[in-house]
């Protein structure tokens, strides 16, 4: 299933998950105008996983309904590409890569792609994501991801211009 959702402009509020065929499939929910924090919800409307970042870190952690770890998202340091690991624990690790300049992430496992998203601009929302999943991990999971990518490159962005 391909799912597009995008974040607001500033990075609080709710948007809504569409599928391919721009209906609804769930939400998000900004919650934080720093862009520190946000909740998935699912098509009935249910919380399905929250993101957010670790305490002064440049770490993303996604939880479940239940406020459990799941998994933890950090950048890596390399000079030509967009580098990341999502680490999901026992259900594996995620290398999330795009070349520098590029709008489109390969997510792969153990070196095959399992999942890829892009940037787009046009068909259902101008700076949405769009996201195409077949690992074994929830689609809606992959949501907090990209998000984590979004939220990581957006804090990485305002270091670099604020000199820090």
């Amino acid at each position: 299933m391909e799912l597009y959702f995008s974040d607001n402009f500033f990075n609080a509020g709710q948007t809504e998950i569409l599928n391919q065929s721009g209906e609804a499939a769930g939400r998000l929910d900004l919650r934080s105008m720093i862009g520190s924090a946000l909740d998935v919800y699912g098509p009935g409307g249910e919380l399905l996983y929250t993101g957010r970042f670790q305490m002064m870190l440049r770490r993303w952690r996604v939880l479940d309904a239940g406020e459990r770890d799941i998994g933890l998202l950090r950048p890596r340091f390399t000079l030509f590409t967009k580098k990341f690991e999502y680490d999901a624990g026992e259900r594996g690790i995620y290398e999330i890569e795009s070349p520098n300049f590029s709008k489109e992430y390969v997510i792969t496992e153990n070196g095959t792609e399992v999942a890829r998203f892009a940037r787009t601009s046009g068909w259902i929302r101008s700076g949405a994501y769009r996201l195409s999943n077949r690992s074994r991990l929830s689609d809606y999971e992959m949501v907090a991801v990209v998000m984590g990518v979004n939220a990581i490159r957006k804090r990485q962005s305002s270091s670099a211009n604020s000199g820090g």
